[in-house]
């Protein structure tokens, strides 16, 4: 039986399991990148576990999330990286050199590799052919240290394409059709394989934008064959010896194959407060706009870019529009540059941004109280853009860019005065690596430079026998990483824990921290009771790690997202279900809990009894925990940083 691209690229890594669907696999990692956010975590695990230096085919650390706020932490976290990245052997992409993403598709990706990151939207690389994933910080410290990945088996899931999109309808609005269709739960363990006779007419940076996004419906990850397309954007990036063709056997199987005609796309926006959320443009024509921004890993390309430069040349924006635009990498910004394009943007009225993430993560440019922003970036979670009462809205540049003109969300398909820029892949791209500073050969000897805001890693205790505490809060449906570990104004903190861990939960319950700390002060373990799909979005393992240290042993929830499950585990948290969805309603905070035998459970068949107790009831009801071996392992130990300490130690 034939093979598809996921299996072809998973089969060349395997070094653990079997190819089975819902069966627990280990790949060899080629690749691994982190950002600043991330990344300063990742290093420090990485020197906690014992690694004596960087093992895998190629590590870089990036620096594009935390570029612009005030006080010392963030340059103590860059001073840190680029120490630690120049003892231990990874390439340090320096501050305004761009987003991790995008310059990983431009400068490093290539068809067929593995890729780890400590970013959830690391499957951008599948634009390239790539099998790209996200994944919380300690496991990219053990891919860097030269141990393998582990995961579900996934099931793959064609998304045949056909046809071409019509003008003013992007990559963009396919990725929202996508959204539309499967949602942003229910698709843990499944990986996106994109095929059919419409890829052709979709250039890498379009295939891109689509597999950066499916990160938005919780699969593992997205991927694209790599053809002709594919190695035209190589060799315009001066990397043409990199290709590799990697398309899907005739015969290839898929578990489900779903079918879209890109002609009969229409321009989508994703709603406040969801990617998920999909409504027509045309539906949404009129409204008034406050604030356009344009760029992020989705939507930052040098196409995308001079899209929006022939929509805006010769025009001024609304006066009642601020527009900002942020290329994703320096070799965008030079080409704007060298082309003129700049002029166009500035002539205009828009605000010239740092090519980083910036705003997709809060950290600058809020909107205005009560504000409408339009965004090409992925996520629109509430609070996340700064402004809680803000309503965000996800769109392509081509919508962004004619909304700044008319200072409504206007469909442009209406408009006679604008005709639709089409834009052609350059034959080749500035290159300039200068940026990139690669590890010396001093090695042991260089100093790794730990300012003030460079923290320790706290290590869990090993599992108790009895989990002994109170419900400490109790939340609902599709609770986000952002709602856990805000980022922000708080971003700055990511590299020392002890701070960070005050604002778990700030803007759903600001008294959690102090509460839990308590409890955890006085020997009380700390449970969190939670809906369906909690701990969607961001890959940030703080949002495990920061719960722990305050003492959350468990998260009693109706499921989780994969990332935030595989982080909880690494972290020594005990992810329980329901057994009975109901049983939810059964529950509130406060309540005092526990679950005895819980190493047994573990051990076993990851049954148990959570018994209930407060001053007008007693119940126990029914929750159970799924595990591999290695997952037991793990929890039993207290966490991944325990059990690989130990490893490398023997060693």
């Amino acid at each position: 039986m034939g093979l598809n691209v996921v299996e072809k690229i998973l089969k060349e890594h395997l070094v653990g399991g079997e190819l089975v669907s819902g069966k627990e696999i280990a790949i060899k990692i080629d690749q691994a990148l982190t950002q600043d956010a991330t990344g300063t975590m990742v290093y420090l695990q990485f020197e906690a576990m014992g690694f004596e230096k960087v093992r895998n085919e190629l590590s870089v650390s990036y620096v594009d999330h935390n570029t612009i706020q005030v006080g010392s932490e963030n340059a103590d976290d860059h001073a840190y990286l680029q120490s630690v990245a120049d003892k231990y052997g990874a390439i340090f992409s320096r501050p305004g050199n761009g987003i991790c993403h995008q310059l990983h598709l431009e400068r490093f990706g290539m068809p067929g590799k593995t890729l780890l990151g400590s970013d959830s939207h690391t499957p951008t690389g599948g634009g390239i052919g790539m099998l790209a994933i996200g994944a919380g910080g300690i496991d990219v410290a053990v891919a860097m240290g030269g141990g393998p990945f582990n995961l579900v088996s996934p099931k793959v899931i064609k998304i045949e394409l056909k046809g071409s999109l019509k003008p003013w309808v992007s990559a963009k609005d396919v990725i929202l059709k996508v959204l539309d269709i499967f949602s942003t739960k229910g698709n843990v363990d499944c990986v996106f394989e994109y095929g059919g006779p419409g890829i052709k007419h979709l250039d890498v940076p379009e295939r891109a934008t689509i597999t950066n996004m499916g990160a938005e419906c919780g699969v593992t990850t997205s991927v694209f064959p790599s053809d002709d397309v594919t190695k035209a954007f190589l060799e315009a990036q001066g990397r043409g010896d990199s290709w590799r063709e990697i398309l899907p056997d005739p015969d290839a199987k898929y578990d489900r194959i779903e079918k879209i005609d890109l002609p009969e796309i229409e321009p989508l926006a994703a709603a406040p407060h969801s990617p998920g959320n999909i409504e027509t443009v045309v539906s949404l024509a009129g409204k008034k706009v406050d604030q356009v921004l344009i760029g992020s890993c989705t939507n930052s390309s040098y196409r995308d870019l001079k899209t929006v430069a022939k929509i805006l040349e010769g025009r001024k924006i609304h006066p009642s529009v601020s527009l900002g635009i942020a290329p994703g990498s320096r070799q965008v910004l030079s080409m704007m540059a060298r082309e003129g394009l700049l002029e166009i943007f500035i002539s205009a009225g828009a605000r010239l941004l740092e090519n980083a993430c910036g705003f997709c993560i809060g950290n600058s440019m809020s909107p205005v109280t009560n504000g409408v922003s339009l965004r090409t970036s992925n996520r629109n979670f509430e609070g996340r853009s700064g402004t809680k009462t803000a309503g965000v809205y996800l769109v392509s540049p081509e919508i962004a860019a004619v909304a700044a003109l008319y200072g409504r969300i206007v469909d442009p398909r209406s408009l006679d005065e604008l005709k639709y820029p089409r834009v052609k892949q350059p034959k080749v791209f500035d290159i300039d690596d200068s940026m990139f500073l690669k590890p010396s050969e001093k090695g042991s000897q260089v100093k790794v430079v730990r300012g003030p805001n460079i923290g320790v890693v706290p290590k869990n205790e090993l599992l108790p026998g009895t989990l002994s505490g109170v419900a400490t809060i109790k939340v609902g449906d599709k609770i986000t990483t952002d709602h856990i570990m805000p980022a922000g104004q708080r971003l700055k903190f990511r590299s020392n824990v002890a701070t960070y861990a005050k604002y778990v939960f700030e803007g759903v319950d600001a008294e959690f921290s102090q509460r839990a700390a308590g409890n955890r002060d006085a020997g009380q373990h700390n449970f969190i009771i939670a809906g369906d799909s909690y701990g969607q979005g961001s890959s940030r393992e703080h949002a495990a790690l920061c719960p722990m240290f305050l003492g959350v042993k468990a998260v009693v929830a109706k499921s989780f997202e994969r990332i935030h499950l595989a982080n909880l585990i690494n972290f020594g948290i005990v992810p329980f279900k329901f057994e009975r969805a109901g049983d939810y309603d059964r529950l509130v905070q406060g309540d005092r809990l526990s679950v005895s035998g819980i190493r047994e459970a573990v051990k076993g068949d990851g049954k148990a009894l959570l018994k209930v107790k407060s001053t007008d009831k007693e119940f126990e009801l029914p929750v159970r925990i799924s595990l591999s071996d290695r997952q037991k392992d793990i929890l039993l130990a207290g966490g991944l940083l325990n059990l690989t300490a130990a490893v490398v130690d023997k060693k």
